[in-house]
């Protein structure tokens, strides 16, 4: 999937971890900070954890006050964008005009920037590769910069490798729905529970351990202590639920007395 708004009318040009390019940013370039202005950014629900426990709000806190709902291009899925600010330039909330002021906790795509990832098809399918294409926007001066990165080392230098193996079910889930017939859509109760899952784990931790959910399903108890404590495995947890939930794939158990008595009410 894609986490980077591409450059309308460009096709990209297809790269690899070791393909290389030239960037640097630095805040004596004239440039800095443009590219936080006039932004379109899909945040990523590891991006969500990341920055509402940064700013110390809860998911809904964060997501009513920094987002915008939007539902994903050609898979009908809900996402939310990054807010902008209402100002003449549409900046992001978080950048001044000497930097990001989350900038340890920046979503994604920021982190990729100037590079754009798309993936061709879901994981599982051993013909399906991610790759890369350079974003070279015409206010940028970095890219004129002598600096020379290959991918590889860039998404090192940015921490994205820890981002993607995190985000890697949720981005599945969703080429997996993009590679859907048009015609055919979630219910209205499918995008709710993909979007609790993905961006309110306030509500989806609650959901988990104040609902049935246990009873209906057979999970142990080691797993059980994991998700409870932790946010970023919960939120693992749920992605795999959903693929076994909306695909029937993954190694869910039911409890069959549970369902059956759960039916007859």
């Amino acid at each position: 999937m894609d986490i980077s708004e591409k450059v309308p009318g460009i096709e990209p040009v297809r790269l690899t971890e070791d393909s290389t390019f030239s960037f640097e940013c630095k805040n004596e370039l004239s440039c800095f900070t443009k590219c936080c202005r006039g932004i379109n950014i899909i945040l990523t629900p590891y991006d969500i954890i990341r920055m509402k426990n940064r700013l110390q709000l809860s998911s809904e806190e964060f997501l009513a006050i920094y987002t915008e709902p939007q539902l994903l291009e050609k898979t009908d899925l809900p996402v939310v964008t990054l807010k902008k600010m209402d100002d003449e330039r549409n900046s992001c909330p978080f950048v001044k005009d000497e930097g990001c002021i989350i900038y340890e906790d920046r979503p994604t795509s920021c982190r990729y920037y100037p590079i754009g990832v798309a993936s061709l098809s879901y994981k599982d399918d051993e013909d399906g590769n991610e790759f890369y294409f350079f974003v070279n926007e015409p206010h940028c001066d970095g890219v004129s910069e002598k600096k020379e990165w290959t991918i590889r080392e860039w998404k090192k230098n940015q921490g994205i490798d820890v981002h993607s193996d995190i985000i890697e079910s949720w981005a599945d889930l969703v080429v997996r729905k993009r590679s859907f017939p048009p015609n055919v859509k979630l219910t209205e109760k499918s995008k709710n529970m993909f979007f609790m899952v993905s961006y309110n784990i306030d509500k989806f931790h609650q959901f988990i351990f104040e609902s049935s959910f246990l009873t209906v399903y057979k999970v142990d108890e080691k797993t059980i202590e994991t998700i409870k404590n932790d946010e970023v495995e919960l939120m693992k947890f749920g992605f795999k639920w959903l693929k076994f939930v909306f695909f029937k794939q993954g190694e869910f158990e039911l409890n069959q007395e549970a369902v059956n008595k759960r039916t007859k009410k």
